[in-house]
């Protein structure tokens, strides 16, 4: 069964996308960025962006039923290589005990040019969960 997850953001019924998309035991979250949509504002900081990103992916995989330690693919798209390093503290906080796949990439731009870190992920299901 395919289930698709919206944030509210305006985007995703204009370009035609979804937060998340669960399919059976399966959680595909879009590249997702430090916008936090209550406020709808976004800090100037990297590690901020980074950390309300995760919230923001937390989000949508609690509404797929599922948590961060079920993710088991994470990517990090970056502006700038050195940013990578004060954001390990917060990935590492999300991510260090599960320790999925990785991937860093550093790209030219994302979508505004307030943004400086997008990550998307992965996650399964564990076995038993709704």
């Amino acid at each position: 069964m395919r289930t698709l997850i919206s944030s509210g953001s305006e985007f995703e019924a204009r370009i035609g996308y979804s937060r998340a998309v669960r399919d059976g035991d399966w959680i595909f979250v879009s590249g997702t960025t430090g916008f936090d949509y209550a406020a709808g504002t976004i800090d100037p900081t990297v590690t901020t962006q980074a950390a309300q990103a995760l919230r923001n992916i937390e989000a949508a995989l609690a509404e797929c039923g599922a948590q961060l330690a079920d993710v088991v693919r994470v990517n990090y798209y970056l502006l700038d290589a050195g940013d990578f390093r004060a954001c390990w503290p917060v990935l590492h906080g999300a991510f260090g005990d599960i320790r999925p796949a990785a991937t860093m990439l550093v790209v030219a731009g994302l979508a505004d040019p307030r943004m400086k870190i997008e990550i998307e992920v992965t996650a399964r299901r564990q076995a038993g969960t709704s």
